[in-house]
Formats: C-alpha cells, structure tokens, sequence
C-alpha cells in the first residue's frame, strides 16, 4: 500500500512540474502573440499546480496527522485555491470583453498550438492513473484531482481550437471567444472548490 501512496506522490510531483512549465511557456507565447486565451491558460495551470501542492502535502503527511486536521487544514486551502480562480476568472472575463470591443487581433501561435496539444496527450493518461489510485487507495481527494487535470485537457482542446482558426483559417475573434471559455472553466472549478467544500463540512456537521 504504501508503495501505491509513493505513486500517488509522485504523480503529482509530475502534475506540478509540468503544470508550471506549462504556464510559462502559455504565458510567454500568449504575450508574445497577444492571445488573452494563451494567457488565461497559464493562468489556469498556475493555479492548477496550486492544487498539486495541496494535495502533495496531503499525501506526504499521511498517517502522521489525525483525519480532522487533514481535513481542516485541506478546507482552508482549497478555499484559497477557489478564490484565487475567480480572480483569474475575472481578469481573463475583463480582457476578452476588451479585446471584442476594441477589436483587438492576435498574432497566430505555432508554440501555442504544440503546447495545447501537449497537454491535450498528457492530461488524459494522467487522469486516469490517478483516477485509478484514487480510487484503490480511497482517496477522494486523489479521485477529485483525477477530474480536474481531465478538464485540463477539456480545456486544452478549446485552446487547440481557438488557436488553430486563429492559425489556419485566420478567425480574428476566435482567441477571445476562447478566453469566455477558459473563464467558464475557472468559474467552475472556484464554485466546486469553494461552495461544495462548504456543503461537504455542514453535511459532516
């Protein structure tokens, strides 16, 4: 068993990792290009790694905590990681509204579109095997993590999108309209973060 929870951990480390790399290379290009959805992407992995520390400590800590203190200290910090999505959300909200009215058109994005498709390879293979320990270990906090790096890859698949009619077919709005996506997504995962904790606490209660 224990060798499972190792497996665990080190999968996140890879989670981390490669979601920071990720995001400064999302970053990077998407200034670079000026696309708001390359940006707002990066910004997503950034906080997505947020969540890989949490749950890095998690693991790293079983079995030397008691399960309230866990789940204390797990609340608090998804809580941080839930609004720090919405703050994202709305920056990336504010730029896309911006770049539809003034117009604005961003550059096509060849490094962009390798990192989508990076990350749309990756992301599901990595969902499953942690979906799969989450659920030998019965860890839900794993299982839940398996389902936030396969939106990951949903999201990948709308930045692929987006970049490509920018990059092929030379779609102006595309890059915009791909930014509302992204913020949907951080909508929903700061809602899921910060509201169902708190239902899942008065439920326990």
């Amino acid at each position: 068993m224990e060798k499972l929870y190792k497996k665990a951990l080190h999968l996140e480390y890879f989670t981390v990792i490669y979601n920071i790399l990720e995001a400064v290379a999302s970053i990077i290009a998407g200034g670079i290009a000026n696309s708001i959805a390359l940006v707002g992407f990066g910004m997503d992995s950034i906080v997505e790694s947020l969540s890989g520390f949490v749950l890095i400590w998690r693991l790293r800590k079983h079995g030397t905590l008691s399960p309230e203190e866990e789940e204390k200290i797990e609340h608090k910090a998804s809580i941080f990681v839930g609004i720090t999505f919405f703050i994202l959300g709305a920056y990336v909200l504010y730029e896309s509204i911006m770049k539809i009215i003034n117009r604005e058109i961003s550059d096509p994005s060849l490094p962009g579109i390798i990192i989508a498709v990076l990350s749309l390879i990756i992301m599901p293979v990595l969902a499953w095997k942690k979906y799969r320990l989450g659920k030998t270990l019965n860890l839900p906090s794993l299982v839940a993590d398996s389902k936030e790096t396969l939106v990951c890859s949903f999201l990948s698949a709308a930045l692929l999108a987006g970049l490509g009619a920018r990059y092929f077919f030379e779609i102006h709005l595309a890059d915009p309209i791909v930014g509302l996506i992204i913020v949907v997504f951080l909508f929903r995962e700061g809602y899921e973060l910060i509201f169902e904790e708190e239902e899942d606490e008065k439920d326990d209660d």
